[in-house]
């Protein structure tokens, strides 16, 4: 297993690299991962299924002891999100499949990378699983709606293939991961040090399998703009949640302290990108340039996520803000 940690720690450092680098080869050679399309669902339900394996009963608690924050925040990410996505598919004239890949990758849960940025930063990393853990159980509910809401405008929306799909990626490997922890408990333990592998591994799978079906369509007219809406997408998220948990401290100071903004911050603006991509592959099979987005947005917000983390934590330390800080001010000296 210490190999094996090894290399998870090697792949998670290196990430973003191993990321471009693969893109890369499917785009110069589309055959490595052609294999793959009709497999997306079974590798995204791996990732979820590991994501259960490390959930207890205390995380489900943790949202009964703090449901307002929770439930807040994650109605802060289903609304701030998709209608940010339509906003930009507005401003840049974005119409078709790109701007209903746009719009998918925006009514998307928070994704696990959420949680080590929010770790990073020094942000409350267990309002942000548990944000993320509701927002991910929503999601076969609220994906559908949404996309029914705001995407039936540029083409007619499978709800009910979205419904099953997310259902069969999501809640049930989830599931099955739960009931697998309980009653192998100290056994699973053994076994989560390779779950970082491995769901990265997945994750590189669905990126090269969109990369190899769209490698003709990647880089043309027709898409060119989805790099800097995607860019926009994810900073503009970034801002927007951050604003909304100050607007939340005013209401409710107590909840939402410096640590939870961060938390917010991160669940607001990052999305499950890999879950994006899996659905768009899943029901929008004819047409996988929906997928473009959601691959462009899980390369993206890792390094923003990254970048955002770093700068928010030598922030603090060159002005002495404490971790725990009410408003993120620093701390009046004593006499």
């Amino acid at each position: 297993m210490q190999k094996v940690q090894r290399f998870s720690d090697w792949l998670t450092k290196w990430f973003i690299l191993v990321v471009l680098v693969w893109a890369a080869i499917n785009f110069f050679v589309p055959q490595i991962s052609i294999w793959a399309r009709s497999y997306t669902n079974y590798f995204l339900s791996i990732i979820l299924f590991g994501m259960g394996l490390t959930l207890s009963l205390d995380d489900f608690k943790r949202i009964i002891k703090m449901p307002l924050m929770v439930i807040v925040g994650t109605i802060a990410h289903y609304l701030i999100m998709p209608l940010l996505a339509v906003l930009l598919c507005r401003i840049f004239r974005l119409d078709g499949m790109i701007a209903v890949g746009v719009i998918l990758v925006g009514c998307c849960p928070s994704g696990t990378s959420s949680n080590v940025m929010s770790y990073l930063s020094r942000g409350d990393v267990a309002l942000d699983v548990s944000i993320g853990l509701l927002s991910t159980l929503c999601a076969p509910f609220m994906i559908p709606m949404l996309m029914n809401l705001l995407a039936s405008q540029y083409v007619a929306i499978p709800t009910k293939q979205l419904f099953l799909t997310a259902l069969e990626v999501v809640l049930i490997p989830i599931a099955l991961g739960l009931a697998v922890h309980a009653f192998f408990k100290e056994k699973v333990q053994k076994v989560t040090v390779a779950l970082p592998a491995v769901s990265q591994i997945a994750i590189l799978i669905i990126i090269g399998v969109v990369v190899s079906v769209n490698h003709a369509k990647l880089f043309t007219a027709a898409t060119a703009l989805v790099l800097p809406v995607v860019m926009l997408h994810n900073l503009c998220g970034y801002g927007l949640g951050f604003l909304f948990s100050r607007l939340m401290y005013r209401i409710y100071p107590k909840g939402f302290r410096y640590a939870q903004q961060k938390a917010i911050t991160f669940e607001v603006g990052m999305q499950d990108s890999g879950l994006g991509a899996t659905l768009a592959l899943q029901a929008f099979a004819a047409d996988p340039i929906v997928a473009i987005p959601s691959t462009f947005f899980s390369v993206w917000h890792n390094i923003s996520g990254s970048v955002l983390s770093a700068w928010w934590r030598r922030h603090d330390d060159r002005l002495g803000i404490a971790a725990d800080s009410a408003q993120g001010r620093p701390e009046p000296a004593r006499a």
